[in-house]
């Protein structure tokens, strides 16, 4: 597909994308609906009061959607309306568009609602409900594991047989720019010590995690788990999410019950929601068959290509120069799990999940030097420092240092992309 609209072939935003967000411009009273094209957001409360669904009978009764505050009305109208929407919006913006007219119509109302990316400011694009973050990363699995484990005992004998996860903070999710301050927390300064003693500090090893996470958009009952076959139709779409790690804090923390301080202090993700349906021409196995026999039968999926072909990157810049460096290319079919899965394993007891409730994919590493979505695998838990382009190391993150997250499916000219996930760390807030 080309496009009258000036696309660069470089854009993560082409036309066999549309991804949808919420944002604010200097103008606007309050946040509205999206999409990202290019360089430019469609501003879709403007596009629908100037007429531009007219030509979309379905989503008539449903123009309210458009003029709300994040994307949760329009996510739980469900996967049909979403897909009618984006291949809608396609057409219009098409060179051979079928709507000709409309377009010469509403000439002056359409130049209006395309406001520069640059001239928006983003924000969470649904309110959060819940957050679930999994573990599905096989390689990362495995990498911790040896670290802490061994070899021979690095996964645990569940981890085959399920996805595992923890309940996260909602409420610590925030956009790409965000800064993130450094958590204080509880550590031990002296792991060797017999009697281990904790002190208040900020956090020393703290870390980035490159995942995925997906967006609810269609909730069950209490009591009904959603059936494996079925869970797609439960997905609203897809962003980056950096799950930022207290290393040390977590390492104190953990015993019995999980992560707790450690993570929740912030989450960050891409602002744009990348349709379901966008993703779909990329599908890809994921590590071992979805229908493999450790798993019981309401997690084995019928279809082999049950993830997606994302190449993933992580950008770091410190505050020390203008240089940075690409620590981590990998990609996204480095899950053991998918979010049907996920999502499937998580409503097996009849937990009830609705609309906007967000699960994080867990940390996606591949088996190469490079190709780890954590610091804590790259330099072997802070033993073997990264080396950047501007002459200095890291082992883990130093104030004032920028991460970056890419990821794009696709060629030059269509690409399927998320933008940046980025985040900036803070010093940690002076206690006492």
């Amino acid at each position: 597909m080309t496009s009258w609209l000036q696309i660069p072939k470089t854009s993560p935003f082409s036309l066999a994308n549309i991804p949808f967000g919420i944002i604010s411009t200097a103008t606007t009273t309050s946040p509205v609906p999206a999409v990202a094209i290019g360089t430019y957001a469609l501003n879709l409360a403007a596009f629908a009061s100037s007429g531009g669904f007219s030509q979309l009978p379905a989503i008539q009764p449903h123009l309210s959607v458009f003029r709300q505050t994040t994307l949760n009305s329009f996510a739980a109208l469900g996967r049909p309306v979403h897909r009618q929407v984006r291949e809608y919006l396609q057409a219009i913006f098409r060179n051979d568009t079928p709507y000709p007219q409309l377009l010469k119509d509403n000439e002056a109302a359409r130049k209006e609602s395309l406001i520069p990316l640059s001239d928006v400011t983003n924000h969470v694009p649904l309110q959060i409900g819940d957050y679930t973050d999994f573990y599905a990363g096989l390689n990362h699995a495995y990498n911790v594991g040896v670290l802490f484990r061994g070899p021979d005992n690095a996964l645990q004998p569940n981890y085959k047989h399920l996805p595992v996860g923890y309940h996260g903070r909602a409420s610590s999710v925030v956009p790409s720019g965000t800064p993130i301050r450094r958590p204080n927390g509880q550590i031990i300064t002296n792991p060797a010590a017999t009697t281990k003693v904790p002190t208040l500090s900020p956090c020393r090893r703290l870390d980035f995690e490159l995942e995925l996470g997906a967006f609810i958009c269609k909730g069950n009952n209490l009591g009904e788990p959603i059936p494996i076959d079925r869970a797609e139709e439960h997905l609203f779409g897809v962003v980056l999410m950096n799950d930022w790690s207290a290393r040390d804090v977590q390492a104190w923390e953990y015993v019995p019950l999980g992560p707790f301080n450690a993570k929740n202090f912030g989450t960050t993700i891409s602002p744009w929601v990348v349709l379901m349906d966008a993703l779909e021409p990329f599908c890809a196995p994921c590590l071992e068959p979805g229908d493999r026999e450790s798993l019981l039968p309401y997690l084995r999926e019928k279809r082999a290509a049950n993830g997606y072909n994302i190449r993933l990157e992580v950008e770091l810049k410190t505050s020390a120069g203008d240089q940075s460096t690409v620590i981590t290319k990998t990609n996204a079919t480095n899950l053991l799990y998918s979010f049907p899965q996920m999502l499937a394993h998580h409503s097996i007891t009849g937990c009830n999940m609705n609309t906007g409730d967000l699960l994080g994919s867990g940390t996606i590493s591949g088996t190469e030097p490079g190709t780890e979505g954590s610091l804590l695998e790259q330099t072997k838990g802070g033993k073997e420092p990264v080396k950047l382009a501007d002459g200095s190391e890291r082992t883990f993150l130093q104030d004032g240092d920028e991460v970056i997250f890419r990821g794009v499916c696709g060629e030059e000219g269509s690409y399927v992309g998320f933008g940046e996930c980025t985040g900036k760390i803070l010093p940690a807030v002076k206690l006492g």
